[in-house]
C-alpha cells in the first residue's frame, strides 16, 4: 500500500488514480497527524509519498517532521518527497533526514510511478545516509550471466574452468540482479582500474533496457563550453561552428541506459545542467526552444569523494542525492588478494581464446608473489600484465628462484616493469635489466604498430600516462 499525504485534494485524488492504474493500493491524508495515524496502524504501508507544505506553510517544516515521524515509526518504509523545483533546497533536507527519493512538481507520470516501483524495490537495503551500497569488482563474465542465456557466471560459482569463485560473487549477483530491473540511478565509486565501466555494463545486460543502447560518456573530457552540444546536442547554425545538427548523448541512448563516467570532473554549471534532465528527463537541443523528454536509466562513475566535494561546495549536494540513489564501492585490488587468482586465470583464459594461443601455466609462487603487489592500476594493470606476457610469449611458469624479493610495483611508471622479474624470460633466459629494457621498447613498438600510432590509445593499452609513454619512446628511440 502508498500512503499519498497532501493537503490538495485534487492532487491526492489525481496521484490516487495514477497508482491505482498501476496496480497498487493507496491510502490518502490530508496532513501529518492523518498520516501518522495511518503509518502507525497499518503494517501494510510499504511507501510514503508525501509534500513538504502543509496549511499554506512554505518553509517545509512541517514536511521535515512528518518525515522524521515517519522514520521514527516505520524505519524500513521508503519516503518520496514532493516539491517544486523552485524548492529542491527542502528536498536536500529531506534526503539528509533519510528520504530515499524526492520528485518535484508538477510531475512526470511516468517518471514518478518508475520512481515508486524503485523505491519499494531496493528501498529493504537502504542505508542511512542515502545509497544502498556494496562491495564489488570482478569481471563482468563473473558478475552475472547476461540476459538472454549468454555464457556467465551463477551464483554458485565461476565460469567452468575460469579458477576458484569469489567467496562474494553470490551476493554480487543477488544485488545486481535485484537493482538492475529497476531505473533507479546508480553511483559507482571506486579507485581508477577496479572496474566500474564493466559493473555498469552488467546492471544495463541485467536490466529491462539491455535491448536499448548503452552509451558511455567520459565527463572529464567534455569542456564546459561543449558540454550541452555534446550531451543535448545543437541544430545547425546555433552557434559559429555548429555547421550541422548534431544528436545528443541523452538522444541517443533513449530506451536504454546512458554512464556518465568521471562525473566529479564536472564544473558546477555542467552539474545544474545535469541536474534538469535527471529530474525531469527533459532537455532543449542548442538552437531549438521545443523541450524533449528522454527515457534513460543513469549509471555515473567516479574515482573522486563527492561527500568532500559537496561539503568543499565544488559538488552539488541535490546532484549528489539524484545521482546516488543506489551505490556501488568497488574496493582496490591491494584489499583483496583473494580474487587474484580467479582474475589472472581469467584473463589468462581470455587472452589465449581471442588469439588462438595455447592456455599457459602459472605456478603458485607467481600467484603469491602478484598478492604482494600494490596495483596502483587494479584490475585494468593486471589485465594489461596478463595481456602483454601471453602475447610476448613469455612464460607463466617459473620457479620460486626466479620471483624478485620484497614487493614490486608492477606498473613502476607503466609497463613491464617488475612484472617481467616474477615471470621472467623464456625457460632458461635471464632477467637481466638489458632483457626487460628489449621487452619495453618491444611492448611500445608492438602498441603502436597495432593502434596506427594513436598514442593516447597506447598509453592506455599499457597502462600508463602520456608523459611517461613519451619518455618512453624517447629513451628507446622509437
Amino acid at each position: 500500500m502508498i500512503l499519498v499525504v497532501d493537503d490538495d485534494k485534487n492532487i491526492r485524488l489525481s496521484l490516487k488514480l495514477i497508482l491505482e492504474r498501476n496496480g497498487y493500493d493507496v491510502a490518502l491524508a490530508e496532513g501529518p497527524k492523518e498520516a501518522i495515524r495511518i503509518v502507525r496502524n497499518t503494517p501494510a504501508v510499504e511507501l510514503v509519498l508525501m509534500d513538504m507544505n502543509y496549511n499554506m506553510s512554505t518553509d517545509g517544516e512541517e514536511g521535515l517532521t512528518l518525515l522524521k515521524q515517519v522514520k521514527v515509526f516505520r524505519p524500513d518504509v521508503p519516503c518520496i518527497l514532493m516539491t517544486a523545483w523552485g524548492s529542491i533546497d527542502l528536498a536536500v533536507q529531506g534526503m539528509r533526514a533519510g528520504a530515499f527519493d524526492f520528485i518535484t512538481k508538477p510531475w512526470d507520470n511516468g517518471v514518478l510511478v518508475e520512481r515508486v516501483e524503485t523505491a519499494i524495490n531496493v528501498a529493504p537495503s537502504k542505508s542511512p545516509r542515502g545509497g544502498t551500497c556494496v562491495s564489488i569488482g570482478i569481471p563482468e563474465d563473473m558478475v552475472a550471466p547476461p540476459r538472454g542465456g549468454r555464457e556467465g557466471a551463477s551464483p554458485q560459482g565461476g565460469r567452468e574452468g575460469a579458477g576458484v569463485p569469489l567467496p562474494s560473487l553470490a551476493s554480487i549477483y543477488a544485488t545486481i540482479a535485484r537493482i538492475a530491473p529497476t531505473n533507479a540511478p546508480v553511483l559507482i565509486t571506486g579507485e581508477s582500474g577496479t572496474g566500474k565501466e564493466l559493473i555498469a555494463e552488467a546492471i544495463h545486460r541485467q536490466s529491462r533496457r539491455a535491448n536499448g543502447p548503452f552509451v558511455k560518456v567520459n565527463l572529464g573530457g567534455i569542456s564546459s563550453s561543449l558540454f550541452e552540444s555534446e550531451m543535448f546536442g545543437h541544430k545547425k547554425g546555433s552557434f559559429t561552428d555548429a555547421k550541422e545538427d548534431r544528436v545528443g548523448r541523452f538522444e541517443l541512448a533513449n530506451g536504454g541506459t546512458i554512464f556518465l563516467d568521471e562525473i566529479g570532473e564536472l564544473d558546477l554549471a555542467s552539474q545544474v545542467k545535469l541536474l534538469r534532465v535527471l529530474q525531469d528527463q527533459t532537455y532543449e537541443v542548442l538552437g531549438d526552444s521545443r523541450t524533449r523528454r528522454t527515457d534513460v536509466r543513469v549509471v555515473c562513475a567516479t574515482n573522486a569523494d563527492l561527500r568532500t566535494m559537496v561539503a568543499e561546495h565544488t559538488f552539488r549536494e541535490d546532484l549528489f542525492y539524484r545521482i546516488n540513489t543506489i551505490s556501488l564501492h568497488l574496493p582496490p585490488l591491494r584489499q583483496r588478494p583473494e580474487d587474484i587468482p580467479p582474475l589472472v586465470d581469467h584473463f589468462l583464459r581470455q587472452t589465449c581464446k581471442d588469439n588462438g594461443l595455447p592456455l599457459p601455466t602459472i605456478k603458485p609462487e607467481t600467484i603469491a608473489y602478484l598478492q604482494t603487489l600494490p596495483f596502483p592500476g587494479n584490475i585494468r594493470e593486471l589485465k594489461n600484465a596478463v595481456e602483454r606476457t601471453v602475447l610476448m610469449g613469455e612464460a607463466m611458469a617459473l620457479p620460486p628462484s626466479r620471483l624478485p624479493r620484497g614487493g614490486g610495483n608492477i606498473s613502476s611508471d607503466g609497463l613491464l616493469g617488475t612484472i617481467a622479474s616474477p615471470w621472467g624470460g623464456r625457460e632458461g633466459a635471464g632477467a637481466s635489466s638489458s632483457t626487460l629494457e628489449d621487452l619495453e621498447r618491444a611492448a611500445i613498438a608492438t602498441s603502436i604498430e597495432k593502434n596506427a600510432g594513436n598514442l593516447s590509445l597506447v598509453a592506455k593499452e599499457l597502462g600508463i600516462s602520456r608523459g611517461a609513454l613519451y619518455r618512453k619512446i624517447e629513451k628507446h628511440g622509437l
